[in-house]
């Protein structure tokens, strides 16, 4: 967890971090030299967990909003003198986490921290991001991302998050429920500030069990309420939250689309053995390569595969120049009945082959490091 401690006080700075720091907690803290008035600049570009703004100015509530705002994956801790019910409830407003007293004892604070820690989740971060998207239109990644989010909760009792990213016309839940959504991407990103692991299950489909579902907008219009910095806080507490987060991406390349990349432990491009499609896929891998992507964590996917196709797995890879994770093959009429009945397929076809590459997928990415096969693949997770 990554703690920015700011006071205009470099005595009461060290103090603060010693008070973290003597617990032997796996916390990266550093300090910085700012008056209260001064929060923007004093984060400088790098987006803490934890900001600790010690003798805040309650006049300054306005700025520290600012900061919330731009920042929503910002938990703030204010040490003030002004304990009122009036400043609290506006602290509250703008984003307040944690309000301490003048001179906090170490006890308060760390206290404060690990109040904090529990809503964002607990300490844990090993969830694994996977990141599914189309190398174009029909490539049916939202089939193979709702499929795989299945198999890995029911058959391998993991707990798995599917975000659906697909900002336009996102339909990620029909594939596998036909439940309604109560709520959507759209609307937790216009709550940001409550954003914590209640919050973003709270907004969830509960699909089955272990496995939660985040719906896309429902009107395609409110897309724009979607922020690259809420994707960034909504994967980190989801990331903390669940085994493996499961991003289905959108066909745009924007910042908010980029954002799962960035996080990714690894990239899966679904791609199907046609011109079109190579094509895509060639441009989409040039785009990672250019933004500086190890290519270890990304494996093309090749959906509706059929063994005698004219253009062979070794030519895609020669020319995407990007290596092959896994083949799903062609079963077109059971896959369609799947889509039709909003039934995982998996629990409708157990003995599809189509259910069997999903199985295939699933153990290769649940499978721990150090039993993973040698090879690219065994550094799956490891990079």
């Amino acid at each position: 967890m990554k703690i920015r401690i700011l006071s205009d006080s470099h005595e009461n700075a060290e103090r603060l971090r010693a008070s973290l720091a003597g617990t032997g907690s796996s916390m990266d803290i550093a300090v910085g030299h700012a008056t209260s008035s001064e929060p923007l600049g004093a984060v400088n570009g790098s987006v803490p967990d934890i900001v600790v703004l010690d003798a805040f100015d309650p006049a300054d509530i306005a700025a520290l909003e600012t900061l919330t705002l731009r920042f929503p994956q910002i938990d703030p801790i204010v040490i003030t003198g002004d304990t009122s019910s009036d400043f609290l409830l506006r602290a509250l407003r703008a984003g307040v986490r944690e309000v301490l007293p003048g001179t906090p004892t170490p006890e308060a604070l760390l206290g404060a921290v690990a109040r904090i820690r529990v809503k964002r989740g607990g300490a844990s971060t090993d969830g694994k991001i996977l990141a599914l998207t189309s190398c174009k239109g029909g490539s049916g990644a939202t089939f193979l991302a709702t499929n795989l989010a299945w198999v890995l909760a029911a058959a391998h009792g993991k707990r798995v998050a599917l975000i659906d990213l697909n900002l336009q016309f996102g339909d990620a839940a029909m594939y596998v429920t036909d439940q309604k959504p109560a709520s959507n991407l759209a609307l937790v990103c216009q709550q940001i500030h409550r954003l914590d692991a209640a919050f973003l299950t709270s907004a969830m489909i509960e699909v089955a069990p272990g496995f939660h579902l985040l719906a896309a907008p429902d009107d395609p219009a409110h897309s724009v309420d979607v922020k690259a910095e809420h994707v960034e806080a909504i994967l980190k507490v989801a990331r903390a939250n669940f085994d493996f987060v499961i991003v289905d991406v959108g066909r745009s390349l924007d910042a908010v689309s980029l954002q799962p990349f960035d996080m990714a432990d690894m990239i899966f491009p679904v791609v199907q053995l046609t011109l079109p499609f190579i094509r895509e896929a060639k441009r989409l891998v040039e785009v990672f390569v250019s933004l500086g992507y190890p290519m270890s964590k990304v494996g093309l996917i090749v959906n509706r595969h059929l063994k005698n196709s004219e253009i062979s797995v070794a030519d895609l890879e020669r020319t995407v120049q990007a290596k092959l994770f896994k083949t799903v093959p062609n079963s077109y009429d059971t896959v369609a009945a799947s889509v039709n009945q909003g039934e995982p397929i998996a629990r409708l076809a157990k003995n599809s082959p189509v259910t069997k590459a999903l199985r295939e997928i699933a153990e290769s990415i649940a499978a721990e490091p150090e039993k993973a096969s040698r090879g690219w693949l065994s550094r799956l997770f490891t990079h």
